[in-house]
């Protein structure tokens, strides 16, 4: 992270590549009363480039951490009621729309992972480098903590978490560590944590790679707030958000991340007719185009202004024409 000495939400936060995500949503938001829904609030730099670029468009600020949504509200009041924020997870966009009578939007915006004011405050546990109750929650007024998920999970369910969502080689050995000491005490504290990932890590791997909990914490994380299942019902009802001509762009940190993003801007963007078709029905064509070469990564000038750019990989793309009715994802019930 940078270092920053402002108390306040710009000071607090540089925003990832935010001239390019600019520069992408640009052709979109050139239409008149365009909007745009600024899924992954956070700190609202992302939402301030937006509104200081272009003067005519409306934004919509979904974030759950109900901290974050306080400071980006402050920080964006200038604008007036051309920023709107909403406590809810980016997966509601369809009933955050609806319940502000935008019948569709022009851009997307989703900045994926733990936010600038999340590892910032020690005390939320989301940084392993600071001592803190175990929590992790994005929102901290609802929901299992990452200490409920350590000290009432299996054995074996603990280990399908460190494997699946930290990818973590020594699993097995972490999840029998964390069993072992819950045993004797349950698990409160981020510093417990770290000592028996230490300890579960063979000393040739913690030489390298970096901090040996990186792993554990992204699992934990992921699992503690269902970020996983979040997106992956996130990034279809954003698209389906999209007018004609809309734009998605998304800023991912890490592989499950970008997969599941990957897989759903593909989808959209490649003929669903049989290949042995002789002609391509019109019901079947792209529905989506894509705006990037694979997945694009900071330049060494975004490295060196923002650090935490380091492992962002953007993806994005463009609405051609509406959802044909086979390819539509159900609408999941409230």
């Amino acid at each position: 992270m940078d270092e920053q000495t402002d108390g306040g939400a710009a000071g607090r936060h540089t925003p990832v590549l935010l001239q390019r995500c600019l520069d992408l949503l640009a052709p979109a938001l050139a239409v008149p009363d365009a909007v745009m829904v600024d899924s992954t609030l956070g700190m609202g730099g992302h939402t301030e480039g937006v509104l200081r670029a272009f003067e005519h468009v409306r934004v919509v600020g979904i974030d759950r951490d109900p901290q974050a949504l306080a400071l980006a509200s402050e920080r964006l009041a200038p604008f007036g009621d051309r920023f709107t924020g909403v406590h809810a997870v980016y997966d509601e966009i369809t009933d955050v729309l609806e319940d502000l009578g935008i019948p569709a939007v022009q851009g997307v915006l989703m900045d994926l992972g733990v936010s600038s004011l999340q590892l910032d405050e020690a005390e939320r546990g989301f940084a392993y480098a600071h001592d803190a109750p175990l929590d992790m929650r994005m929102d901290p007024t609802t929901g299992p903590t990452a200490a409920d998920v350590l000290n009432t999970y299996e054995e074996r369910d603990i280990a399908r978490v460190l494997r699946v969502y930290g990818e973590e080689r020594f699993a097995s050995r972490i999840a029998r560590g964390i069993v072992r000491r819950r045993e004797r005490a349950p698990l409160t504290r981020t510093s417990e944590l770290v000592e028996i990932v230490r300890a579960g890590v063979p000393a040739a791997t913690r030489r390298t790679g970096g901090h040996p909990a990186k792993r554990t914490f992204q699992a934990l994380r992921i699992e503690v707030n269902g970020e996983l299942a979040a997106l992956e019902r996130a990034v279809p009802a954003s698209i389906e958000a999209l007018a004609v001509g809309g734009r998605i762009v998304v800023e991912s940190y890490q592989s499950l991340e970008d997969r599941i993003v990957k897989r759903a801007l593909a989808a959209g963007a490649t003929s669903s007719a049989p290949p042995d078709l002789p002609v391509e029905p019109a019901t079947h064509t792209p529905y989506l185009r894509l705006l990037t070469r694979g997945a694009e990564e900071a330049d060494a000038e975004e490295l060196a202004r923002n650090p935490r750019s380091q492992s962002v990989r953007l993806r994005a793309a463009e609405r051609l024409r509406p959802t044909p009715d086979h390819l539509r994802t159900p609408r999941r019930a409230a």
